[in-house]
Order: C-alpha cells, then sequence, then structure tokens
C-alpha cells in the first residue's frame, strides 16, 4: 500500500513508530484514511473507544456541554463533575468511595502511588510492591514502577522504593510483603502491555489477603481493563474488593480522563493533590455518557460476548500452530503468536502491518503478541472479519512445525 505523510507530519516528536495510515475519520468500528479507504478498528485507540467512533449518545452529550461552559479550573464545583463522581461512586464496589477525576491513566497512577505512600510513610512502610512486566505510564513516578527495564533504563535513577516480583507467583508475593515495610500493591489484574495476561482469580484473592494481614493498601490499575472484561473492574471477577482502583481510557470514550476511585478513608485532603483540568465539564460529561450507554444498551454482559466469540473465531481462523496461546477476557485480547520452526520469535508487528494491509486495524502487546481491544459495541460480523484478517495474516508467513 502507497503512503505519503501528512505536511506536518516532522514537527510532531517522534515518540510513536506510526503505522502508514492516516486516519481521517470514523463511525462505530470502522475508519476510513485519508483517499476514503475503511478499515476496520479492533484497536480502539488502545483500548478508549467503548463505544466506538462518534457513538450519537456520546457526540450529543460533549456537543451540548462544550456548548454550555468552558472550563473553570477545580476552584469551583460543575454539575458533570459532581454527577460523574457520584456515579462511579456508586457503581464501583469500593465502599463508601471518593472520586478523584484527572486526564489519564498515568496521572490516575501518580495519585495512586502518592494516595499509599501518603498512607504508609507515617508508619515507617516506604514500599510498594508492583508486578514485573507491568505497564503503568510514562511519568516519572508511573515509569519507575513500570516492570519493563527497557522502558526505565534510560531515565534511571528513579525512586528505589518499588519492589517488583513476578506476576502470578504467590510465594514471591509472599516473600515481599514479609518484611513488613509494604505501604500497598498496586497491579493490574489484565496486565495490558506486559501481554494481556489476567492474573489468577487465587491470585488476586492472595493479594488482598496479604495486604489485610500487613496492613497495606491494595490498588488496582484497571486504565486498559476497566470496563472491557465483563464488569465495571475486571478484577470483580475474582470476588476481590480493592481499596482504590485506577481508571482511564474506556471511561472517557474518546476524551482524556482519568479516576482514581478510593475508600474515603484513604482519600486526599484540602491541598495534598490537584489539577487545573480534571473533571471538567466536557470529558465529564462524556464519561456520563458513555456509562448511561453501556448500562442501558447492557454493554458490560456483551463484551464477554464479543470475547467468546473473537477467540473462537481466531482459533478457527489461525493456521495450525501459528498461536502459541490466546490470553484475554471480554474486548481486551492477546494472541502469542509461535516462533517458526527454527525457533526464530514471531513479529507481531509484521502480521499487524499484514492486516493493515487488509483493511483491519490491531495492535501489539509486546514483540510476539497481536492485540486487540474493540468496542463494546463491536458486531458479530465485524468480529468474524477481524479473526479471519488474523488468520490470512498468519497464513502468508511460515507456519511452524
Amino acid at each position: 500500500m502507497t503512503f505519503t505523510p501528512l505536511p506536518g507530519e516532522a514537527a510532531v516528536m517522534p515518540t510513536y513508530a506510526r503505522y502508514p495510515v492516516t486516519l481521517a475519520r470514523g463511525a462505530g468500528c470502522t475508519v476510513w484514511d485519508a483517499e476514503e479507504r475503511a478499515y476496520l478498528d479492533m484497536t480502539g485507540g488502545l483500548g478508549v473507544l467503548s463505544l466506538g467512533h462518534c457513538h450519537p449518545d456520546w457526540v450529543a452529550a460533549v456537543s451540548e456541554a462544550a456548548g454550555t461552559i468552558g472550563l473553570v479550573s477545580n476552584l469551583y464545583a460543575t454539575p458533570p463533575q459532581a454527577a460523574l463522581a457520584a456515579r462511579l461512586a456508586a457503581l464501583l464496589p469500593i465502599p463508601d468511595a471518593r472520586v478523584f477525576l484527572c486526564n489519564s491513566g498515568a496521572e490516575a497512577n501518580e495519585a495512586a502511588i502518592k494516595l499509599i505512600r501518603k498512607r504508609g510513610l507515617p508508619l515507617g512502610k516506604p514500599a510498594i510492591v508492583v508486578l514485573e512486566g507491568s505497564f503503568h505510564g510514562r511519568t516519572v513516578g508511573a515509569l519507575a514502577a513500570t516492570g519493563q527495564p527497557a522502558k526505565r533504563a534510560p531515565f534511571e535513577p528513579l525512586v528505589d522504593w518499588f519492589r517488583f516480583v513476578p506476576p502470578g507467583d504467590p510465594e514471591a508475593l509472599r516473600a515481599s510483603m514479609a518484611p513488613g515495610d509494604v505501604c500497598g500493591v498496586l497491579l493490574e489484574p489484565v496486565m495490558g502491555e506486559g501481554g494481556v495476561r489476567p492474573l489468577d482469580d487465587a491470585y488476586l484473592r492472595l493479594a488482598r489477603e496479604l495486604c489485610d494481614t500487613y496492613g497495606a493498601l491494595f490498588v488496582v490499575e484497571e486504565v486498559q481493563s476497566g470496563f472491557r472484561c465483563g464488569d465495571w473492574l475486571a478484577i470483580s471477577r475474582a470476588g476481590v474488593v480493592p481499596d482504590a482502583a485506577c481508571l482511564a481510557k474506556a471511561l472517557g470514550g474518546g476524551l482524556p480522563i482519568g479516576a482514581l476511585v478510593a475508600r474515603a478513608d484513604m482519600s486526599f485532603g484540602l491541598g495534598e493533590h490537584a489539577t487545573t483540568y480534571g473533571g471538567g465539564p466536557v470529558p465529564s460529561s462524556a464519561a456520563l455518557a458513555v456509562l448511561d450507554v453501556i448500562e442501558r444498551d447492557g454493554l458490560l454482559a456483551r463484551s464477554l460476548e464479543i470475547g467468546d466469540r473473537l477467540s473462537a473465531a481466531v482459533a478457527a481462523a489461525a493456521p495450525a500452530g501459528s498461536i502459541a496461546e490466546m490470553r484475554g477476557r471480554g474486548c481486551l485480547w492477546g494472541f502469542e503468536l509461535a516462533p517458526s520452526a527454527d525457533g526464530t520469535p514471531a513479529d507481531a508487528n509484521a502480521v499487524v502491518l499484514r492486516m493493515l494491509e487488509a483493511g483491519v486495524l490491531a495492535s501489539i502487546a509486546g514483540p510476539t503478541v497481536v492485540r486487540m481491544s474493540p468496542p463494546l459495541t463491536t458486531s458479530d460480523a465485524e468480529i468474524d472479519r477481524a479473526a479471519e484478517a488474523l488468520g490470512a495474516a498468519l497464513a502468508t508467513a511460515e507456519v511452524p512445525a
């Protein structure tokens, strides 16, 4: 396929390896490039587009809010912010919750880190347990908590009070807590950038138990998994109630927003944290529309149907032996590609590029994992088409023996 970059693209800092397409407009699960070629969007803005592109309810809410009032900062209350905070506090299982609204997942995670430290430092507990392979953002605190050394290395030394443990290893988790200096555990119930790896229910329950035993806070990072995995929080499948949860991406449906939802007794006080833009009227109105549509149309249950159909369709479409493992739940899936017959690791990015040429957008979650994070509004026909495109892309490469 031919591709001509936009004239102004050179002025953008090259922080992303962009795919060779310029997207001009979208509707539902379809986007069109500058030449009006259509693509099925199974990337969903890396998990942001819970309702797809330009859902009419979302557009109406954003348009009305943008035409009603501008940003007033957090020196003043606004009805959309108050309504959104109350709605999240009621929907999430965290009892007597308070909500801090911000602008992104990284900011929600930064707020969570501060909240954990606020509670732990007076008790002489400075350490936070996090997972190897995790991803929590690019800001300094969130980066320090990220369990991917290659992302941290160019900016080290960072803070030294994060304690990394292998995901899913009960004994390693127990050992990390044993010194008694841990103020909190921060983890993703479904590790997104770490390859789309759902953590075992028993492991999540153990994390809760250990936090209770050692007086630490249990905070779940659901920036990618929130709203996508069959419930408002993916951890709910394990029957676990966290002390706090970080949300972003799917909450805004396309506008930047993040949220830290925490028990009232661990809330920030006056002047302890702040944001100018967080919880502004427009993104708060967008998030309220997202919540309305998800509840009205039963999209949490629908997300599980999408996941079941997608995994089954990929299993049927992929050449035998081409996929080593399928991992995910609801509208968040990772397909771990098998190495070639001679042991050469698979190239997930090459597969994604072949899917792009076939008119289907996907992404990667590591060098050997193809990720799909479709909207909760994706149709059965669109799911089947995405699976067929992945199967065809894998068929063009050498199939492992």
